[in-house]
């Protein structure tokens, strides 16, 4: 049994089940374990709509600093938006549907916690967006590791190729040679780890940027490692 770990991250509805571990409680539970891992200063801390949402709340439990909801999301009508194989029209979906606060963003420190960066095209514009806003600091942690390998159980990212991943794009940009090194780079406070996060987050125009760790992702899903697939993190798999 190998179930995948992204139904936690991202697909599950908050009030389901899976192996008995609910959505909602794992979001919680990783985003505490995060928080109180984060020495960064802000001011307060807010979810991205709607798998940002559960996370972000045991995030401000665990940094011990208010949640403010600092976007909010229009949803009438529209579906999720990395769906649609056209990337302008899924640039038009993600700027109609995510809506910010300037009352609650102006002269703010704000970290911002999200599921996933898949290409990270949405997350760019919605950054530019935040500091246009007023925001003084917009600092993004992510409730997964990096995606380094494409999906080829489900497809969630829906890629044609690995290079739409952000990740690969920057191995190639440093390497030469985007299929150099993965296990490196899906390691954990590994220099090309390191190196590559430091990229990601000057291309989004981030103040900061921070991945949960595997580890700590599977501990808050609670099953055995072997019990879940992470193949997408870091290239493991039983076919």
């Amino acid at each position: 049994m190998q179930i995948c770990s992204f139904l936690w991250v991202y697909y599950g509805f908050p009030n389901s089940y899976y192996e008995g571990r609910n959505v909602e409680e794992v979001r919680f539970t990783s985003g505490m374990k995060m928080g109180s891992q984060d020495t960064s200063e802000a001011d307060c801390v807010c979810g991205i709509p709607d798998s940002g949402i559960g996370q972000v709340l045991g995030y401000a439990q665990g940094k011990g600093i208010p949640y403010h909801r600092a976007i909010t999301k229009y949803t009438p009508t529209w579906p999720r938006s990395f769906t649609p194989s056209n990337q302008g029209l899924r640039q038009l979906l993600a700027k109609m549907k995510l809506i910010p606060n300037r009352a609650m963003l102006e002269g703010q420190r704000v970290i911002f916690c999200d599921d996933s960066i898949v290409r990270g095209t949405q997350l760019r514009d919605n950054v530019k967006v935040l500091f246009e806003y007023g925001a003084k600091e917009v600092h993004l942690r992510i409730g997964c590791p990096p995606l380094i390998y494409g999906c080829p159980f489900i497809g969630f990212s829906t890629p044609k190729t690995d290079m739409e991943l952000i990740t690969r794009q920057v191995i190639r940009e440093l390497e030469g040679d985007e299929n150099k090194d993965l296990d490196k780079y899906a390691t954990t406070g590994s220099p090309q780890y390191e190196q590559m996060v430091s990229i990601i987050g000057e291309k989004l125009g981030l103040s900061s940027l921070r991945f949960n760790s595997l580890e700590t992702l599977v501990e808050a899903i609670g099953l055995p490692k072997c019990k879940v697939c992470t193949h997408c993190f870091d290239g493991s798999s039983d076919f």
